[in-house]
């Protein structure tokens, strides 16, 4: 049985549903859902035999076994806890080298199955259109799963009813929680215990991508119609000056253009502006959808021929290092190419969504300057 946070642990991941490809030089890691789990399954444990298993195992959600050791342990007369400390493996995730704590209680026989509580460091939900309830403690629906289906196990096994406070924590959760972006989504407090698979792949942008869908859904079931969504905090600035935007009609989109056009599509809203610098909009008007510089180039030939109509800039375009330059140079040249290629943006933002949602694209320079605009 693999041991968590062991190297050697590539049989956990085959046979596994993820899209991302197995074979992979970077080494997985394990999410707060999974290390919540174990440390709740130690302390079940602990209550009912007295002892803490070390290490301790459990299911995750594609079948495979895992093994966590713990890093604390206590029981007392009113319950036990348990702790393991998260090994997110290669991915620079916000929380790894946290230790999840799980304190678990047994509640008098009263039918009302586990409950979750929001300990130290975890956030409490206060804004609708997250998976979890307004009031409910930050814990998602699979690792709420994973916790249920290995206690009631136990449970099960002894002749109990599985009537349990389950209470998570993880110090220093407030601190990490403001390097994620919880507070937008309304999360206060804390960090949120996530997973839907138990495991961190290194550098798979999931956990992005599926914030940016949390985002939407929160705007939604706020009732906003107009949001805003950036490449970078600059823009983003830019952006929230321009319409004195509130927090939750932001986006964190990043370089996500694509996986956020995508969910409007299938879940729109009325209009978004879409706002961003020269170079990454010029991506997004060439067609690409990831406008991260390891996955798209500015293509200088392509803006060479849309600047047909000013020679000095086209040739400049074919010897350019930098967006910048270009941008720069058409500008004192009063050539609009940013106004071009935020219309050209937003066709082929529209192009994804189908039009569901209304689009409009800026662009702003280094200072935050409205330098090109394509709204239709």
């Amino acid at each position: 049985m693999p041991i968590a946070g062991v190297k050697d642990d590539q049989e956990v991941f085959e046979g596994m549903t993820e899209k991302e490809e197995i074979n992979t030089p970077l080494r997985r890691g394990w999410t707060t859902g999974a290390c919540a789990t174990a440390a709740a399954k130690a302390a079940y444990h602990a209550i009912l035999t007295g002892d803490f298993p070390d290490p301790v195992e459990i299911t995750l959600p594609g079948g495979k076994n895992v093994a966590f050791c713990l890093s604390r342990e206590k029981i007392t007369t009113r319950g036990a806890m348990a702790a393991v400390e998260k090994d997110a493996g290669d991915d620079p995730d916000v929380t790894h080298g946290a230790t999840v704590h799980a304190w678990v209680h047994q509640r008098p026989d009263d039918g009302g199955g586990i409950r979750y509580i929001a300990g130290q460091g975890i956030g409490t939900v206060t804004k609708a259109g997250l998976p979890v309830a307004v009031g409910d403690a930050a814990i998602n629906p699979v690792p709420r799963s994973m916790i249920a289906a290995e206690l009631t196990k136990l449970a099960e096994t002894a002749g109990r009813p599985a009537d349990l406070d389950v209470e998570i924590s993880v110090p220093q959760g407030e601190r990490m929680a403001r390097r994620t972006m919880n507070p937008r989504l309304g999360i206060l407090g804390g960090i949120s215990i996530l997973g839907t698979t138990g495991v961190v792949i290194p550098y798979s942008c999931a956990a992005w991508i599926a914030s940016i869908h949390q985002g939407i859904d929160v705007a939604r079931a706020a009732g906003l119609k107009h949001l805003g969504a950036a490449t970078g905090r600059t823009s983003e600035a830019a952006l929230q000056a321009f319409y004195d935007f509130d927090e939750s009609a932001l986006i964190d989109m990043g370089d996500f253009a694509g996986g956020m056009l995508k969910y409007l599509r299938r879940h729109p809203v009325e209009k978004l502006t879409l706002a961003g610098g020269f170079a990454k909009i010029s991506k997004l008007a060439r067609g690409h959808m990831d406008l991260h510089s390891k996955r798209s180039e500015v293509d200088f030939a392509w803006l060479a021929v849309l600047s047909a109509d000013a020679p000095e800039i086209a040739a400049l375009c074919h010897q350019a290092n930098t967006a910048a330059e270009v941008l720069a140079a058409a500008q004192s040249a009063g050539f609009a190419l940013a106004d071009k290629i935020a219309v050209l943006a937003r066709g082929e933002a529209a192009k994804i969504c189908h039009d569901a949602t209304e689009i409009e694209v800026l662009i702003f320079d280094s200072t935050g300057k409205l330098v090109g605009r394509g709204d239709g």
